[in-house]
């Protein structure tokens, strides 16, 4: 009987008698067995819906198609390299059982894979942008390749075509040591081994820079490239890493961290060493720069010698005797206009005496003139002139006939008498 191109196994004769009576534990034990024995390994593709995940770490969801839906679950600890959806379509592997506590039977996973180019393809734009954000891919953090590299690390299969290409093509170019740390590049456990590659490279410090190299494939076979602890683990080499994943348009989001994305893995070889015609090329131009270099110092220097002139003993005596009789002239100067400033100053100190006299003078002047004014305002002037004071007893002024009184005093310019 054939089933969508595949062989099923006839429908089993029954081996149970009909009149044999079952507990209900027994019954639930043997069609757990008889579904366990039959079913130890298949593979179903439908839609994920109800996922669950519980407190222990498991996985309880449901794969459904238009006309059926199956139990699944997922054990703590099962490798899952995408994160699971509601309506994602994938395809899993693992083996049928029964749970007898509630009579249904149910697939316990031990891989999926995700089904559909286009689930895919949504998956990979959705971390590329979120590992974009955390600046993974800048260009700034991008190293410079090394010119001539002694030593190359190269993260792949030791078995797949992708190392023996890179190997034919550095023998034919410029033969190079290299070192090869085997990682398997498609499965379940490959992103884990191509990350922990490129980190042991990093470690040992033994190489100038790693290739990671995988040759084409379909999408679903590509997808640990694209795994965010290779991602990661890319971002992070300190040594300068190339891309060798897959042809020319496969991208995976390795290429976005490493320092070169290169198509393929012969790509990577032909970028990490030249020609040995190249170098030999260009050593060839580095001579003729070299040379040509040279001549021209070589004729400047000769031009240069040629214009000295050398003066003789005498010439150079001569032009000492002229810078000593220059010199000697610019101190006459210097001590000559020293000289005339200190005599002015000292003919200022020598009349020194008349300045004074002349500024005691005028002082003593302005104070007889000052003693004058005195003079002048005092009262004393005007009782000189005929007038009299009046004072009382103890000395105060009467100014009116109307204060007057006894005893008294009359102060005249000659004198004072009392009344």
């Amino acid at each position: 009987m054939l089933y969508k191109g595949i062989k099923l196994m006839q429908k089993p004769e029954p081996f149970v008698k009909s009149d044999t009576i079952f507990s209900v534990t027994d019954a639930s034990a043997l069609l757990k067995g008889v579904v366990e024995t039959a079913f130890p390994c298949i593979k179903i593709r439908g839609e994920l819906s109800q996922i669950t995940r519980a407190s222990s770490g498991h996985i309880y969801m449901t794969i459904k198609d238009s006309g059926a839906a199956i139990s699944v679950i997922v054990w703590r600890g099962t490798p899952i390299n995408f994160k699971l959806e509601d309506g994602m379509e994938v395809i899993v592997t693992g083996r049928f059982t029964t749970y007898p506590a509630r009579s249904n039977y149910q697939i316990i996973v031990n891989e999926i894979e995700m089904a559909g180019v286009g689930a895919i393809l949504k998956m990979l734009e959705e971390r590329k942008q979120k590992l974009a954000r955390e600046g993974l891919f800048d260009v700034s953090r991008k190293r410079s390749l090394p010119r001539l590299p002694h030593c190359i690390g190269v993260v792949t299969s030791p078995t797949g075509a992708a190392f023996q290409d890179i190997q034919n093509r550095l023998r034919e170019r410029f033969p190079v040591r290299v070192l090869l740390y085997s990682a398997t590049v498609q499965g379940a456990t490959a992103a884990a081994e191509v990350a922990a590659g490129i980190e042991y490279f990093n470690r040992a410090k033994n190489v100038d820079v790693i290739i990671v190299a995988r040759g084409g494939g379909a999408l679903e076979d590509l997808l640990p490239f694209s795994e965010e602890i290779v991602v990661r683990a890319a971002a992070a080499s300190e040594i300068p890493l190339i891309s060798g994943v897959g042809h020319e348009p496969d991208w995976m989001l390795i290429d976005f961290a490493a320092d070169v994305r290169a198509p393929t893995p012969t790509g990577a070889a032909e970028m990490v060493v030249p020609t040995k015609l190249s170098l030999f090329q260009e050593l060839d131009n580095l001579w003729h720069r070299l040379s040509g270099h040279f001549a021209t110092r070589l004729v400047n220097a000769k031009s240069r010698m040629e214009n000295i002139t050398i003066k003789s003993p005498n010439q150079m005596v001569m032009e000492r005797v002229q810078r000593l009789d220059d010199l000697h002239r610019t101190m006459e100067l210097i001590i000559n206009n020293r000289l005339i400033s200190v005599k002015h100053q000292m003919e200022m100190f020598g009349n020194m005496p008349n300045i004074l006299q002349n500024k005691m003078q005028s002082r003593t002047q302005a104070i007889e003139y000052l003693g004058k004014m005195l003079t002048s305002l005092s009262y004393r002037s005007v009782l000189a002139r005929g007038y009299a004071i009046v004072r009382d007893d103890v000395g105060g002024v009467i100014s009116r006939a109307e204060n007057a009184q006894r005893p008294a005093m009359i102060e005249f310019a000659d004198g004072v008498i009392k009344i």
